[in-house]
C-alpha cells in the first residue's frame, strides 16, 4: 500500500530520519502513482501505447570510470583493486554520504523497498531513496516487489541514495569527475550522484551481490536464462549488446530473466523482477516480445526520439545508440512465476567479434569454458558506456568485469566446479562480424544465430560432426538452417591473407590479456587456445 507520511516506517538506517523529519516521503507508490508524479514533475511524458518516455540528460550510459568501492577492513583483501574496482578512503565516502543526506533534506523523496534476488535464502533487502519519481519507478520495475506482509516488517540490508543533480567536487571528494557511484560494503549503502542514468542503480546492487554471494557457494552471473518445460535451463553469458536479452526472449521457452542471476545448489535464480533491454534498431517482426514492451503502460523508454504522434522511432540514434526499455517480467507471456530454473544443461557464451574471425559457434571443454569466461572477449557496443561510439575489441572478465569486485578466478573456479558437478555443456557463440572486420564485413544475421541456439537447445548440434579450427575450438561442420560459410569464417573472407592476419592479431590479444590470470589457473594453456 502506498502512502505519503512521516510516520509508520522503519527509517532508522542511514540517517533517513533526518531527511524524513524535514520533508515528506512517498513510500512504495504504485506504478500509476509514480507515473503520475513523473509527469507532474516534468520528468517524462507518455508516448503511444502508454510507456513513460524519459531523457537521462548528459549521461546516457553507465560511467564505470566514476565507480568506487570503499576500501576498509571488510574489502581490503577481498576486492580485486585496480582501474575497474577503484578504491575510495572511508573518510571521503563519508563526506559524499553527508552531501547526499543534505541534498535530500529539502526535496520530496520517493522511497521503495524491494528484493534483489528471487531465492529467499540469498536475497538482499534493498531500500531505494530517489528524488525523481521515475527513478523509483525504474527500481520497482527492475527489482522484485515484496508482498504487503513482507513490506510491513521490511528491514533493509542495503540502501541506495540517488542524487541525480548533486555534483561531486573532484579536488575535494576524491572522484574522477562530477559524477560518482560509491559502494560502501561495511556501512551498506550505494551513493549515486551527478547522473540521471537509471542503470547505475541496478548495476550497483548487482556488484554488491557479486561481492557477497561467492562466499556462500553461489555463482553470480551476468547472464540471461531460460528453460524448457522439463526445467532444463540454458544460461546466456555476454556483455550488453551481444544478444542476451534478444536470444533468451524465446516464445518457445520459459524466460527466467535477462541480465543477472545466481547459480546455487538448487539451480539458477533471477536477481531481478524486470528487464532492461536495448531497443535501438529493434525489429518488431524478429523481436515482437521486446517491441511490445515499448508500447505498453508500465514500461519506461529512455532517450528515444518520438514524432508528433508520440510514436517511438526505434531507428533514430540522434540522442544515443543506448536507447532502453525497462519493463517488469509480468509484461511477458512466457516467464517463470518463481523467477527460478533448474541447473543449466547448456551454457552459451556470447561474444561480438569485431575482428570477424571467430566461428559462429564452438563447443568448449570445461577448461576452455573457464578460459573464455576469464577472458570475456567481445566488442563494446556503441552507447553502452560514455565515450564509446564504435565497436571496440575488449576483454571483460566473466563477461561483466565492471560489476565483479572479487578476483575473477574466484568466479571462474565456481563455474568450473558447477559445470563438472552438473555435467553442463558450454558453447561459444559469435554474434559479431564475418567476411571482414568491423567496417568491412557484415554482422552475422539474427536468424542464423537463432538457428544455432535452437540446434544447441534441442540437442541436434551436439550430434553433428566437429572439426578443430585455428583457435583450437571444436566447430560443427554443419548446423540446421545455417550456411557452411557462416560456420567457417575463413570461407566468408575474400582475402585469406587478411583473414590470417586478423586471426594472429586476435590470438595475440587473447594471449597478452591472459597473462594476468596464468598464476591462478591449473590447466595447460596450450589445451585451450
Amino acid at each position: 500500500m502506498s502512502c505519503k507520511t512521516n510516520i509508520g516506517h522503519d527509517i532508522s538506517n542511514h540517517d533517513l530520519q533526518q531527511i524524513n523529519n524535514t520533508k515528506i516521503g512517498y513510500w512504495n507508490l504504485t506504478t500509476e502513482e509514480l507515473v503520475e508524479k513523473a509527469i507532474i514533475n516534468q520528468e517524462g511524458t507518455l508516448c503511444k501505447g502508454g510507456a513513460l518516455m524519459v531523457d537521462t540528460g548528459s549521461c546516457r550510459g553507465r560511467s564505470p570510470q566514476d565507480k568506487f568501492i570503499v576500501k576498509d577492513a571488510l574489502t581490503l583483501k577481498k576486492v580485486n583493486w585496480g582501474k575497474i574496482n577503484q578504491p575510495m578512503e572511508p573518510a571521503l565516502a563519508d563526506r559524499l554520504y553527508e552531501k547526499c543526506i543534505n541534498y535530500m533534506v529539502d526535496k520530496d523523496l520517493y522511497i521503495t523497498d524491494v528484493w534483489a534476488g528471487s531465492e529467499e535464502k540469498y536475497r538482499l533487502a534493498v531500500r531505494c531513496v530517489n528524488t525523481m519519481a521515475y527513478h523509483n519507478f525504474f527500481a520497482q520495475n527492475m527489482f522484485i516487489i515484496p508482498t504487503s506482509k513482507e513490506r510491513k516488517n521490511f528491514k533493509p540490508d542495503f540502501t541506495v541514495l540517488h542524487c541525480p543533480t548533486l555534483l561531486a567536487d573532484p579536488a575535494n571528494d576524491g572522484t574522477n569527475s562530477k559524477t560518482f557511484i560509491v559502494v560502501n560494503m561495511a556501512k551498506k549503502y550505494l551513493l549515486i550522484g551527478g547522473t540521471e542514468y537509471s542503470g547505475e542503480m541496478k548495476k550497483g546492487i548487482f556488484g554488491v551481490l557479486n561481492f557477497l554471494l561467492p562466499e556462500q557457494d553461489v555463482l553470480p552471473m551476468h547472464c540471461s536464462a531460460n528453460m524448457n518445460e522439463k526445467n532444463e535451463t540454458a544460461v546466456f553469458f555476454g556483455l550488453s549488446g551481444t544478444g542476451k536479452t534478444t536470444l533468451s526472449a524465446d516464445p518457445n521457452r520459459i524466460l527466467i530473466g535477462d541480465d543477472e542471476h545466481g547459480w546455487d545448489n538448487n539451480g539458477v535464480f533471477n536477481f531481478e523482477g524486470g528487464c532492461y533491454a536495448k531497443i535501438i534498431n529493434l525489429n518488431p517482426e524478429t523481436e515482437p516480445m521486446i517491441f511490445k514492451t515499448t508500447q505498453t503502460f508500465g514500461s519506461i523508454v529512455e532517450n528515444v526520439v518520438v514524432n508528433e504522434k508520440r510514436e517511438i522511432d526505434l531507428f533514430n540514434s540522434s540522442k544515443t545508440k543506448n536507447t532502453r526499455s525497462s519493463y517488469p517480467l509480468t509484461q511477458l507471456a512466457n516467464v517463470s512465476k518463481e523467477n527460478k530454473g533448474g541447473h543449466p544443461k547448456n551454457i552459451i557464451m556470447l561474444t561480438c567479434d569485431a575482428f570477424g574471425v571467430l566461428p559462429a559457434v564452438s563447443k568448449l571443454t570445461k577448461e576452455q569454458a573457464m578460459y573464455h569466461f576469464l577472458s570475456g572477449y567481445t566488442a563494446k557496443v556503441s552507447g553502452t558506456e560514455k565515450g564509446v561510439h564504435t565497436p571496440e575489441a575488449t576483454f571483460s572478465t566473466c563477461f561483466g568485469e565492471p560489476f565483479m569486485p572479487r578476483n575473477p578466478f574466484e568466479y571462474a573456479k565456481l563455474l568450473g566446479e558447477k559445470m563438472a558437478k552438473h555435467k553442463v555443456t558450454c558453447w561459444l557463440v559469435n554474434t559479431g562480424w564475418q567476411g571482414g572486420a568491423y567496417g568491412e564485413g557484415k554482422r552475422i544475421s539474427l536468424p542464423y544465430t537463432r538457428a544455432i541456439i535452437s540446434s544447441i537447445l534441442d540437442g541436434s548440434l551436439g550430434k553433428m560432426k566437429f572439426t578443430t579450427n585455428v583457435f583450437n575450438l571444436a566447430t560443427p561442420v554443419t548446423c540446421n538452417n545455417v550456411p557452411k560459410e557462416v560456420l567457417n569464417p575463413c570461407e566468408s573472407w575474400e582475402s585469406k591473407t587478411k583473414y590470417q592476419q586478423q586471426v594472429l592479431k586476435l590470438q595475440r590479444l587473447f594471449q597478452d590479456n591472459f597473462v594476468k590470470y596464468q598464476e591462478f589457473v591449473d590447466f595447460p594453456l596450450q589445451d585451450v587456445i
